[in-house]
């Protein structure tokens, strides 16, 4: 299935119907009096989250979507039927973007979650709500009013724990693939990977943590060189960047420049993606001996200063990645817990502002 995560759809909601202009009409009964009813309340567009969908490629071919219309009121006080509510399903981690006026309407982060934008027109009204002691036969009735129209910008931004980022050939895919059930394809060439993969790694039967692999960055990646630039928004929402190294290039390249490339592309990209936390994983010991891993590691990790967590695997052998997941999954609850700690005293103090 190809991957799309931005689109643009237009949304039209339905518009209300209009009230009528009736009166009573029986024999025996020659002032009968206005009767006219109400019309229906026009459909809304809603966009629903759906677990089962992991792209927008659908929003390519279909690009207007406009819910049904209310009725007309009838005779009778009869109110017309109101227009039928309009659902469009959209992966889970759909951003929602007002393209005319920039406003971010919502972000869809939750299997079932809905957000409405487009309002149905509100119905009009019959000559039986304009009757009065001065006017006892109402002519007057309103038309539906139209429903909200907009032009929406989607985009989406994959949900995981946990994202993977270097340089192309760093041994990102390999990595994913060693310690979850994900199978991207593995390849000895610049930009394997076309899309973001996602993989869930099982550490035991409670515990779990989902894996997102992009496209690999390359200098000038911020200002849209190669296609990690598209992607890098994937990992806005990672709780822990794994920056993945290769320690023994084929192009034999500096791995210290590699880090300092990515460092300084996601500093160019966002601050907040800059000031994530990232650990160093130093892929392919498995290509040089021991005493010139140890060497080889050493002099990365003192170039460029590094002074957060630093691993040394080999992906390919599945050397390392055990602990590091293992590792991970500790940092990742322990995340969890503070974060419950931190919301605990504000839930506290407003269920005390609501104390009777």
């Amino acid at each position: 299935m190809q991957f799309v995560d931005e689109s643009s759809i237009h949304v039209e909601a339905g518009r209300g119907g209009n009230g009528v202009a009736s009166f009573r009409r029986e024999k025996y009964i020659p002032f009968g009096g206005p009767n006219g009813g109400d019309g229906g309340d026009g459909g809304s567009v809603y966009l629903e989250a759906d677990r089962n969908l992991n792209t927008l490629v659908d929003f390519r071919f279909t690009k207007n979507y406009r819910s049904q219309s209310g009725q007309s009121g009838m005779g009778q006080q009869k109110t017309g039927a109101a227009g039928e509510d309009l659902i469009i399903p959209v992966p889970v981690g759909t951003k929602v973007t007002d393209i005319d006026s920039l406003e971010i309407l919502g972000d869809l982060t939750t299997h079932g979650e809905r957000l409405l934008v487009a309002e149905g027109g509100r119905h009009g009204l019959g000559n039986i709500h304009f009757k009065s002691s001065r006017n006892r036969t109402p002519r007057q009735c309103t038309p539906g009013e139209d429903g909200e129209e907009r032009n929406l910008r989607l985009e989406l931004i994959v949900l995981a724990d946990v994202g993977l980022l270097g340089m192309p050939n760093a041994g990102k895919s390999s990595l994913i693939t060693a310690v979850s059930a994900a199978r991207p394809k593995v390849a000895n060439y610049p930009f394997t990977t076309l899309y973001p993969n996602l993989g869930v790694v099982s550490v035991s039967p409670e515990t779990s943590f989902v894996m997102a692999d992009i496209p690999g960055i390359i200098e000038g990646a911020s200002e849209g060189a190669g296609l990690g630039h598209q992607f890098l928004k994937h990992l806005s929402r990672t709780g822990l960047l794994l920056h993945v190294v290769d320690i023994a290039p084929m192009d034999e390249s500096d791995p210290v420049e590699d880090v300092r490339v990515i460092r300084k592309e996601l500093e160019k990209y966002s601050d907040v993606l800059a000031g994530k936390e990232r650990w160093l994983v130093l892929n392919k010991t498995d290509l040089l001996l021991p005493d010139e891993v140890e060497e080889v590691c050493s002099r990365i990790v003192s170039e460029i200063e590094w002074t957060g967590p630093v691993y040394q695997v080999s992906a390919a052998l599945r050397e390392g990645t055990q602990k590091l997941v293992n590792d991970i999954a500790y940092a990742l609850e322990q995340n969890r817990i503070e974060m419950a700690e931190e919301e605990a005293p504000v839930r506290a103090s407003v269920d005390e502002d609501f104390e009777f």
